[in-house]
């Protein structure tokens, strides 16, 4: 390491354990940790996001101001809290608990929250298949004919060796269809990734192994001008719900999540 790379990390550091000693939290630069208060979490949050190129993890340590604390929604060894869209109350036989990872295994179907959230922040690891393809879709409107014809995706994939890889637009961490992503950030198939997906009212922020890389706002001329130019324009109810089921996509391969947790926010 050069004496120049070595001094940024220093200050990095000590910027980092400055914020949390005003949070009164324990969190080092290359570790998640947690706020109390309003001005702490600002505190903590700016520190984060100004060192995120220096490598500090970029994952925000105490979320936005009014979030419930963290509930696991998948228990390890269970599909407990979850079932097959349009079956309630009973999850698909095709998704299964195997080493605490929930898995697509066979055909099952996408798989849904057993409740519907409105605005949360979505943590969870996933890894996917070669040639693979699943997704993360929210606000599902339980009325509807299937999951996309409501909800939008946070695109789950096998960059390289999937099809939908070839354009940003439908590539790893997108919003399918929609906004695209930049190159480099996913990994390979096989590998785990970490995902983060914040919506709060209109906002949506999609985080792919610690890089926000996709930001936008629903409902507004620049979204509904890019459903307009899309597949969802056949769908008059996509995008539309408050509220509504998480869902994990069965795209006919297999994928595995782990570490699924949420916390809502008010």
């Amino acid at each position: 390491m050069s004496s120049t790379r070595a001094a940024q990390c220093h200050h990095t550091s000590r910027n980092v354990l400055i914020a949390v000693s005003l949070a009164s939290t324990s969190l080092s630069a290359c570790a998640r940790g947690g706020g109390k208060s309003t001005s702490d979490q600002n505190a903590v949050q700016g520190v984060l996001r100004g060192t995120q190129a220096g490598g500090a993890s970029s994952t925000l340590a105490s979320g936005p101001v009014g979030a419930t604390e963290w509930q696991p929604l998948f228990d390890g060894t269970t599909l407990t809290g979850w079932h097959g869209f349009k079956t309630p109350g009973k999850a698909p036989a095709g998704w299964q608990a195997i080493d605490g990872t929930l898995t697509r295994v066979t055909a099952g179907g996408d798989l849904v929250t057993d409740r519907t959230y409105a605005n949360f922040e979505l943590m969870l690891e996933w890894q996917i298949a070669k040639n693979g393809n699943s997704g993360i879709i929210y606000r599902i409107d339980p009325t509807a004919n299937a999951t996309y014809e409501s909800g939008p995706e946070m695109q789950v994939l096998d960059d390289a060796g999937h099809a939908d890889g070839k354009s940003r637009l439908t590539a790893a961490g997108s919003a399918y269809g929609l906004y695209p992503v930049p190159e480099g950030v996913v990994k390979a198939a096989g590998e785990w990734n970490a995902a983060r997906l914040l919506v709060n009212g209109a906002h949506v922020e999609h985080w792919l192994n610690g890089v926000k890389v996709v930001e936008y706002e629903l409902w507004s001329p620049d979204w509904e001008a890019r459903v307009k130019a899309s597949k969802f324009a056949a769908w008059p109810g996509y995008g539309r719900s408050a509220r509504g089921y998480l869902g994990l996509q069965d795209h006919g391969d297999r994928v595995s999540y782990r570490k699924i947790r949420i916390r809502e926010l008010r």
